[in-house]
């Protein structure tokens, strides 16, 4: 199932960590659209080795990208994403409390933070952000500004425009089936 999911993902250069609708690692890994909670789903476990195995390979990231959701996004569309990520448009505008932690994460390159700022962030396409679980228990992120991922993973950002990109990842969700356009703000 995993092999399916990355296949999968490969072919379009992107797809949903879950959804019941939409393509997603849930659906292709549970075999069946997954409706609520798919750690309840007999599949729960294979679903979990699976997201985990994806989320930690070199050559995807993960970003809220499609409808605001975790979207698995495949090296070959990297160029596309900083693009779209950086382009600095008015659907990415955010409240000043999300301007001062940006401006925190750009001088910092990574840093840690919680609470609802940090997930409006990521909703703007302006940081990549990654939970984590710390020591005390709470749940927090760590945000990478787009700079500091790009000399991370050595992406070479082909000069590529915003319009160009959205174009790549149109024709992407297209094939994919996925309705709606990007940013999807």
């Amino acid at each position: 199932m995993a092999t399916d999911s990355l296949n999968e993902l490969r072919r379009i250069g992107l797809l949903l960590k879950a959804d019941a609708a939409l393509p997603s690692v849930t659906t292709i890994v549970a075999g069946e659209p997954v409706r609520g909670s798919w750690w309840a789903h007999p599949a729960g476990r294979c679903i979990f080795q699976t997201l985990r195995d994806l989320s930690q390979r070199p050559d995807i990231v993960v970003v809220k990208l499609i409808s605001g959701k975790d979207t698995f996004v495949h090296r070959a569309l990297w160029p596309e994403l900083y693009a779209v990520a950086t382009s600095n448009e008015p659907w990415q505008r955010v409240s000043s409390e999300a301007r001062r932690l940006l401006q925190r994460v750009v001088r910092a390159g990574v840093l840690e933070a919680s609470g609802d700022i940090p997930r409006e962030l990521e909703r703007h396409l302006l940081v990549i952000g990654e939970q984590f679980h710390a020591v005390e228990g709470h749940h927090g992120k760590q945000l990478e500004s787009w700079a500091h991922w790009a000399d991370r993973v050595r992406l070479d950002p082909r000069r590529v425009t915003a319009a160009e990109a959205k174009a790549v990842f149109t024709a992407a969700m297209t094939k994919a089936k996925f309705p709606g356009s990007l940013p999807p703000r």
